[in-house]
């Protein structure tokens, strides 16, 4: 009688190690994704700012294109759509991906494309500061969208 209290109490303290062992691996998987799921919010954070960032920098040149229309110089017509439509989609693409929507794929890749046109066409202005600015905030966002597709897995 006595082996057999003692096998029983034997396979307990087995049974015990071994989910001890189970909770201590799940502990460390669960600090991992933790640092993953930290890593990842704080790089869509980011993203999101340089798509604020770009959308303020568009609005403003948006308004400064209507201001050289008023002068007359109509090939800022062009420029002033562009920025209008970058600015929409930049915003967009700031408050789903803050947010880390599950549309956050499909907005960055827009973005991207919005980002390549409007700062390819204040290119063409180099001498104007504030299309220079807006330019530079479009090739801003632009990367850090396109890095945000290669991180985002597809679903």
């Amino acid at each position: 009688m006595k082996n057999r209290m003692f096998g029983g109490i034997g396979v307990v303290a087995l049974a015990l190690a071994i989910v001890g062992l189970v909770a201590f691996a799940q502990q460390g998987q669960t600090q991992e994704k933790k640092t993953v799921h930290l890593e990842h919010n704080e790089m869509m954070q980011a993203c999101a700012k340089d798509c604020s960032d770009c959308q303020r920098a568009c609005d403003a040149c948006a308004t400064h294109c209507t201001h050289k229309l008023l002068e007359g110089k109509k090939e800022h017509l062009a420029t002033l759509t562009d920025c209008q439509d970058c600015a929409t989609v930049c915003a967009a693409a700031a408050q789903i991906v803050a947010r880390g929507g599950p549309f956050s794929n499909i907005i960055c890749t827009a973005c991207v494309d919005a980002c390549s046109r409007c700062g390819k066409a204040c290119e063409q202005f180099p001498d104007d500061k504030h299309m220079k600015a807006c330019a530079e905030e479009c090739r801003k966002c632009e990367t850090a969208c396109k890095a945000m597709v290669k991180h985002i897995p597809t679903k």
